[in-house]
């Protein structure tokens, strides 16, 4: 196994070193996208500490590493071994990916209601073109983002999800992605195209686990057309080897009067960069954008939000929640975006954290950015840690300093969890706090 310090003294790897990995089946089209893709990344590589999206995270240790594609061979999770990974029992249809690859036989495919579609990517493309065609790559955007590009080029199954016009899906999908390290790095591209049809409603969950620890980047790109009159929520569960990197993008396209709400879990990996950037493309939509992050240890999480509101009379709402400990480092940059003629908005943004440690730090930069007149836009951020005097307060009722700890923080985190509907995902972050 390839270790943390053998890739922190590797020599950079050039881009065309992925081009080996270029999937060469599929429609016309799909090749046409990837080898445009894959041209982009080969020409941008990956992002420096130069770039302003990227001052405060440096990820050397990512393009410096020389990760292979998995092999079609590699071990899988057993049914025990599935169980103990999946947060709770829970209603509804759980889809297994193991390094990338749909495994059928893992997966439990509860009854969906008519015409709703949930399938591999790859058989998507192929049978249901018509769907898939006017959405893959539409969304996220890859001219100027080195993973999204990576991740676009390399597109060679995923899941596809459409929810037609007045359907009300009861039970939330369940996304599980398991990742086997292997001897040498491995590299994985999770893909899902998301259509949620006028009027309907659904929810699905995206989570990120490992059979055992291991170096790995997941470099995971999620597209949601939210139509018009629409009700969708999505969940990101990151659950990663502490080795490991994950880099994930959630874009979202909103029309008319939809309503979507994201919630995250950030608890693994090494260095972590997670990006939501929803589109509030027609009037009257709502958004809201809400996460809580977990840090111990060195690990490093970087949360980027862009928010656009590109028509009038919307709302917005981004939450997130911060707790870092040991040498941790958090992150938050989040920017709304206010485009001419998107009057009446209104916009919040708020960024909390706490330092358990004197080694842990934060770094948080709200931005507002408004070319309309009529609007109500606030923002702020906090950097704190624990309350002496309450500490002191619960110790003096007979309360162990430890108990008193533990909270302190739950109650710092119980706001973000609270919004969160699913009570196995609050639980499984309550667990870890």
């Amino acid at each position: 196994m390839t270790s943390a310090t053998q890739i922190k003294e590797a020599a950079p790897v050039d881009a065309a070193h992925y081009q080996q990995f270029l999937p060469r089946t599929g429609p016309p089209r799909v090749r046409a996208l990837r080898e445009a893709a894959m041209g982009r990344f080969t020409e941008i590589g990956f992002p420096a500490t130069h770039m302003e999206d990227w001052r405060f995270l440096n990820i050397a240790p990512i393009a410096r590493c020389g990760f292979v594609a998995p092999a079609q061979d590699g071990p899988e999770p057993s049914v025990g071994e599935l169980g103990r990974l999946r947060f709770g029992a829970m209603p509804g249809s759980l889809f297994v990916f193991v390094n990338g690859r749909f495994r059928n036989a893992l997966s439990q495919i509860g009854s969906l209601p008519e015409g709703v579609l949930v399938l591999d990517l790859a058989e998507a493309v192929g049978t249901h073109e018509a769907l898939v065609r006017p959405h893959l790559g539409r969304y996220a955007g890859y001219e100027n983002e080195s993973f999204t590009a990576l991740n676009t080029a390399m597109i060679d199954g995923g899941l596809f999800v459409y929810v037609p016009r007045g359907t009300v899906v009861k039970d939330p999908i369940h996304v599980l992605n398991v990742t086997s390290p292997q001897p040498q790095p491995l590299l994985t591209n999770p893909r899902m195209l998301v259509v949620a049809g006028e009027s309907c409603q659904v929810t699905v969950i995206e989570d990120y686990v490992a059979l055992n620890d291991g170096i790995y980047l997941t470099n995971a790109v999620t597209e949601f057309l939210v139509e018009e009159n629409a009700t969708a929520t999505h969940y990101r569960l990151e659950r990663e080897s502490r080795e490991a990197f994950n880099v994930s993008t959630l874009r979202v396209q909103q029309q008319r009067d939809s309503t979507f709400t994201s919630h995250a879990v950030l608890l693994g990996g090494a260095i972590v960069r997670n990006n939501v950037d929803p589109v509030l493309a027609g009037e009257g939509c709502d958004s809201l954008i809400n996460g809580v992050y977990l840090l111990r240890d060195a690990q490093v999480v970087a949360n980027h939000m862009r928010l656009e509101h590109a028509d009038a009379h919307c709302s917005s709402r981004q939450f997130y929640k911060g707790i870092m400990s040991g040498r941790s480092r958090g992150m938050f940059r989040g920017r709304i975006i206010v485009r001419p003629g998107a009057q009446k908005t209104d916009a919040v943004q708020s960024n909390q954290n706490l330092l358990l440690s004197l080694d842990a730090s934060a770094n948080s930069d709200p931005q507002l950015e408004i070319y309309a007149d009529d609007v109500k836009c606030t923002h702020g951020s906090t950097i704190g840690q624990l309350d002496a005097d309450a500490l002191f307060y619960l110790r003096s009722r007979g309360i162990s300093e430890e108990a008193a700890r533990a909270l302190l923080i739950y109650a710092f985190a119980a706001e973000s969890l609270e919004r969160m509907k699913i009570e196995p995902i609050r639980a499984l972050a309550a667990r870890e706090l």
